[in-house]
């Protein structure tokens, strides 16, 4: 920790700078919750994608050239943690938008994190979420910005706050996950997200059944005895239950044709944890290694063209980081963080 000046209150300004991980969703495990809980999810945080934001108080006048979502989300919370004043606010990276890497929650809760922080105030994500409307159904994203890793969450109970995070288990570090985008296609939100769950039929009980026998019973297994097939079997047969529950609103098992095309070549050629994060487009396999990853990266893109791109990522098993300076002239020091 750096030593502070004495005058640091009338040279130095404060700045948060917030750092929280991409996420990749694989799916519900009962959208009815018939013993009482619904929804109930499993997921994954992942590295290198992120959304990174610095906070700081800022001059009269001067103003935050960002996203309106973002500058929405910051008059929003400032005023509940007393934060009087123009706050500025600096977007150095995003999440994508709608491609099922959990981009809104992320940056929601950036923004709140750092306003509490900047208040000299510190609570979890699950605490700060339903301030800036997140956690309505998943508790993943939440999970992913607190804690990192492998991720289960109980579902929604009957006093409506997000669901708690159940299991959290680190993810095997040599193990990574080929993201494949679809650059024309927008997975569903908002409104239409809204709409196409209203639309689904019931959630049959024992499809919920499996897939919640399949999640204790060999997929957190796995992920503790870092045995891949396991998991990458688990997560594949998890995928095509979901995907087919919701084809009706998206489709088909996978939101887009060229993801999925990809996809169905890659369960040919013997991979077998396949599937779309959320609601698409973006599409995953699972890779017991970098090496072999970035081979089958070449292998893809020399197979498919047209409108789709690549990205190799590791887990992350840590969540978002946050850290307190104090910007003093041109520099900055270093007064707390974790």
């Amino acid at each position: 920790m750096a030593t502070q000046s004495p005058h640091r209150e009338q040279s130095a300004t404060e700045a948060i700078e917030v750092d929280a991980p991409a996420r990749l969703h694989f799916g519900f495990l009962d959208l009815n919750g018939g013993l009482g809980r619904r929804f109930g999810s499993i997921g994954l945080a992942i590295d290198d994608i992120a959304t990174r934001l610095t906070l700081r108080r800022g001059d009269h006048g001067e103003t935050s050239e960002v996203p309106e979502r973002a500058a929405r989300i910051l008059a929003w919370v400032a005023p509940l943690f007393g934060l009087e004043g123009p706050l500025h606010l600096t977007l150095q990276d995003t999440i994508p938008e709608h491609m099922g890497l959990g981009s809104g929650t992320q940056l929601g809760l950036s923004i709140v994190a750092g306003a509490a922080m900047l208040s000299g105030r510190e609570a979890s994500a699950r605490a700060l979420a339903p301030l800036v409307e997140r956690g309505a159904r998943s508790g993943i994203g939440i999970g992913a910005f607190d804690l990192g890793g492998f991720l289960v969450d109980a579902g929604k109970g009957e006093s409506g706050s997000p669901a708690p995070i159940v299991s959290r288990l680190p993810f095997p570090s040599s193990w990574r996950i080929l993201l494949i985008f679809d650059r024309e296609e927008r997975g569903l939100s908002g409104a239409r997200e809204t709409a196409a769950f209203e639309s689904l039929a019931p959630f049959p009980p024992e499809l919920a059944a499996r897939l919640c026998h399949i999640t204790l019973m060999r997929l957190l297994p796995g992920v503790a005895e870092a045995d891949f097939a396991a998991v990458a079997e688990s997560i594949g047969e998890i995928q095509a239950h979901v995907g087919d529950y919701f084809a009706p609103a998206q489709g088909g098992r996978f939101a887009s044709p060229r993801v999925a095309a990809v996809l169905d070549w890659l369960r040919g050629a013997g991979h077998p944890g396949i599937g779309q994060s959320s609601w698409g487009p973006t599409g995953f396999v699972l890779v017991p290694s970098s090496d072999e990853a970035h081979a089958l990266r070449r292998e893809l893109e020399r197979r498919f063209a047209g409108g789709l791109s690549w990205r190799v990522c590791a887990a992350r098993n840590h969540g978002a980081e946050l850290r307190r300076y104090a910007e003093v002239a041109s520099h900055r020091t270093a007064v707390k963080g974790r």
